[in-house]
């Protein structure tokens, strides 16, 4: 027995983006049908979710996650992520691969920095945030990283997240210095470190 749309949208999280639709059967026309009659809602250009659930917890982390599946969310957005800053983030940040083009996204806004392959790919953690597997830094690597943007950043939203990380339980001072070491700002984070202790 064939499957309704609403029924293909719940067997994949209640979202999908458009190409994932039409892969799974269901034609760009029955999708503005369906958003017409108000039982899915457009969330972003091409990602539609049904109305019927609840509301997206962190809806700005879950549309750049499905727009960019390769994004690893980082900086001050990861902080955010973590309670690890007072800072309201006015754009998603988000890492990507040199080799990797930044994508055209209308909303949210996004904030796009390019890491090395091995950088890129050290501290990713998968989180599921309304049903969405999303991409972000695991705390320690997000600190190195917001050393090593300083310059971009301020140096004020490093010292802030790391007075705040230092508050919480399980500082693993150990894994800042791995990443430092292999982010190349190990010298420079060290005194850092080396006051708080």
């Amino acid at each position: 027995m064939k499957k309704t749309p609403e029924e293909i949208f719940l067997q994949h999280g209640g979202q999908l983006r458009m190409s994932q639709a039409i892969k799974l059967g269901i034609n760009r026309y029955t999708l503005y049908s369906l958003r017409d009659r108000g039982i899915i809602e457009q969330v972003s250009r091409g990602v539609y979710r049904l109305a019927s659930l609840p509301d997206i917890s962190n809806p700005d982390l879950v549309t750049v996650a499905l727009r960019t599946p390769n994004a690893v969310i980082c900086l001050v957005s990861a902080l955010a992520y973590h309670n690890l800053t007072t800072q309201i983030p006015h754009s998603v940040f988000i890492a990507l691969p040199h080799t990797v083009r930044a994508p055209r996204i209308d909303f949210p806004p996004i904030s796009v920095h390019k890491f090395s392959d091995l950088a890129y790919k050290s501290g990713v953690e998968e989180h599921l945030i309304d049903g969405v597997l999303v991409n972000i830094y695991d705390k320690e690597k997000t600190l190195v990283d917001c050393f090593k943007f300083r310059n971009k950043l301020g140096l004020d939203i490093f010292l802030e997240a790391l007075k705040l990380y230092t508050s919480q339980k399980n500082s693993n001072f150990t894994a800042i210095m791995h990443y430092a070491e292999l982010c190349r700002v190990d010298r420079g984070i060290q005194p850092y470190l080396e006051a708080l202790l």
